[in-house]
């Protein structure tokens, strides 16, 4: 059955609580993530109109994920072409609400899940359209790491629109490894022009370097998305592209090659993350059958839950029993800390339900405050100011009421209570809100101000 939002959705009674089994949970993560494949979501990023969505629908055709039937004879070319926009067929596998056909952009992000022989892949498709930063940065704060989308015609129009903020964003939110996608290359003069590719890979390289990114973790893919060259597939000798397999790999496959190195199940580290108090924040809220009519989806920041857990929803306080849960779409009985998972819920009104809220522990819910002191990274001049603050999916109002001081890299103090905080500098803050706000210390923050992204960092 469709999901359907709640503001359409009809009230449905309260379902009983499922008994809990009690599961060792890190014990059992520990042998199974020894024999599964390795996993990664992955944020898509990059300016409006540079192919964003096409390139992933044409992805998941190519893999297998969706049938060439569907894309030719049936919903989505039928839909498109009613429409009179045929060629957006493709990326219609990743628009899916009627108003982001209509208008041909993508307004929230869209998740969708595929597999290859070698791993297990999310794929978080973000709005390139600046009116929608605030769902990009929602989506990019749940992925492990950023394909970024450059229209090799289209270069200086990213440049000035959201190619620069965006790489900004995927940094801010603690992104380290980047897949540039130098797309719509077959529609370039002459069509495959690797001099073009060239200069785009130069200037992406370059601007992704002054934002922090390491050279070793960018890979670039020559391609185009809506002839499906070099995407799944390699171009064949005889074409235009014939130059790319010789020094470039798939876009599939600097996907496998650019998964993070998670720490292993048995590792101290990984066992300690998995025994700390969940904490998921949720980044959709929606009604999806009669037997599971509502349900949260997010990711796992720590923590464990199973089926039969009693959670917290902060900032609201109220309790909910979990009654299934899914992860990548299959069923599961628990999911772990890194995992984006479905949580179907009950025991729990849907008015007590929001994005941006934190499903957490019972017995040890996140805090709520009005203020916190956050470290940050400053990208445009400050004053104590009001200030549009992000937490992830969460979206607040808040106002900077105090510089306390500016530091170095160690965080060391250079200048107590500045006047006012420059573009480059680091420094502490203190940042209130009119309602109370569930944070986590180490939390990502980025502050925006006037729609331009001023600052970025942690919770301290």
């Amino acid at each position: 059955m469709e999901a359907t939002k709640l503001d359409s959705a009809p009230t449905q009674p309260v379902q009983p609580k499922v008994r809990s089994k009690g599961l060792d949970v890190p014990k059992l993560w520990a042998e199974e993530k020894a024999k599964r494949k390795p996993s990664a979501a992955f944020v898509v990023i990059g300016h409006v109109d540079h192919g964003k969505s096409t390139l992933m629908g044409r992805l998941l055709l190519d893999v297998g994920a969706v049938s060439q039937r569907d894309i030719d004879n049936g919903r989505y070319q039928k839909q498109a072409s009613e429409m009179g926009k045929a060629s957006f067929a493709l990326a219609w596998v990743m628009d899916t609400s009627a108003e982001e056909r209509e208008r041909g952009i993508t307004f929230d992000f869209a998740q969708h899940h595929f597999t290859t022989p070698k791993a297990d892949f999310t794929i978080l498709d973000a709005p390139g359209h600046r009116d929608f930063v605030p769902n990009m940065i929602g989506g990019a704060s749940m992925a492990d790491m950023a394909v970024l989308v450059v229209d090799a015609n289209q270069l200086d129009s990213g440049m000035k629109g959201q190619t620069r903020e965006h790489i900004l964003l995927a940094k801010a939110v603690g992104l380290k490894k980047v897949v540039v996608a130098v797309n719509k290359l077959d529609a370039a003069t002459p069509p495959w022009s690797q001099p073009l590719f060239e200069t785009v890979q130069t200037d992406i390289r370059k601007l992704l370097a002054t934002s922090g990114f390491a050279d070793e973790d960018i890979k670039f893919v020559p391609c185009s998305g809506l002839a499906g060259t070099n995407v799944v597939n390699p171009p064949k000798p005889s074409s235009p592209a014939a130059w790319v397999p010789k020094a470039h790999f798939t876009l599939l496959q600097a996907l496998e090659r650019s998964i993070p190195s998670p720490a292993k199940p048995s590792t101290t580290a990984a066992q300690d993350l998995l025994k700390q108090p969940l904490r998921m924040q949720i980044i959709d809220v929606f009604r999806g059958s009669v037997t599971n009519p509502l349900s949260v989806a997010g990711r796992i920041a720590s923590g464990t839950v199973q089926i039969g857990d009693v959670v917290s929803i902060q900032p609201s306080g109220e309790k909910a029993a979990v009654k299934a849960l899914e992860v990548s779409d299959e069923p599961r009985e628990y999911a772990v800390a890194g995992q984006i998972c479905t949580l179907h819920l009950s025991d729990i009104e849907a008015q007590h339900l929001r994005s941006g809220d934190v499903l957490c522990s019972s017995q040890h819910p996140v805090r709520v405050a009005k203020s916190c002191t956050m470290l940050i990274e400053v990208l445009e001049a400050l004053l104590p100011q009001p200030v549009d603050v992000h937490f992830g999916r969460l979206h607040v109002s808040g106002r900077i009421s105090q510089l306390v001081e500016t530091v170095d890299g160690e965080g060391e103090q250079l200048k107590r209570r500045p006047r006012v905080l420059k573009a480059g500098q680091r420094a502490r803050v203190r940042v209130g809100f009119e309602e109370g706000v569930p944070l986590v210390v180490g939390e990502k923050v980025v502050l925006r101000s006037v729609g331009v992204t001023a600052a970025y960092g942690t919770v301290e």
